[in-house]
């Protein structure tokens, strides 16, 4: 049985209902649900989005959000997706909407989680780049990596010794990869 979008929205709204925190995602006409993610990944998340969403706020280059904006993606199925951060460009969304948006973000950030496998991850990040992303991020906090794919060329990289730059998008912005792994306080 294939799923709609319609059907995503009435099971969002019963698990509001009964309290539950889950994120759902709809893919191919199936629903997928994902539990909360673990601290340290979370943690991540909510430090890159700290430190693009100033440089973006700043520059008024566009919008940086959080795993729970979904976005409506362009494909057959009308698949439903919420990357863990994404970036818009102001001409793309010069408005925010209180709906899910209907569009593909220019970059869409992916950070594994303690019980995420990194096939299925590399998985989303390729759909999105083939869908008009121009950069998809993978953050894995275990080898404390960042992997930069693109539509072309092969993946980069960086460990905590690299500084992590996208001027394609945020030209001047940098961000060195050891400020995304969380403080160890004495």
């Amino acid at each position: 049985m294939t799923l709609t979008l319609k059907d995503l929205e009435r099971m969002q709204t019963v698990l509001q209902e009964s309290h539950q925190d889950y994120q759902l995602e709809l893919v191919e006409g199936k629903i997928s649900v994902m539990g909360p993610s673990d601290y340290i990944s979370d943690e991540i998340g909510s430090r890159l989005i700290v430190f693009l969403g100033a440089w973006v706020m700043a520059h008024k280059l566009g919008r940086v959000t959080g795993a729970a904006a979904g976005f409506i993606l362009p494909n057959p199925d009308a698949d439903l997706r919420a990357p863990d951060v994404s970036f818009v460009k102001a001409e793309k969304l010069k408005r925010s909407q209180i709906s899910f948006v209907q569009l593909v973000p220019d970059l869409m950030v992916e950070i594994k989680s303690k019980s995420d496998r990194i096939k299925p991850i590399v998985e989303k990040i390729q759909s999105f780049l083939a869908l008009g992303s121009q950069i998809g991020i993978l953050i894995d906090p275990d080898k404390e990596t960042v992997t930069i794919y693109r539509l072309t060329g092969e993946p980069v990289v960086l460990t905590s010794s690299d500084t992590l730059t996208i001027p394609e998008l945020f030209p001047g912005w940098e961000l060195p990869i050891s400020e995304l792994w969380p403080p160890v306080f004495d």
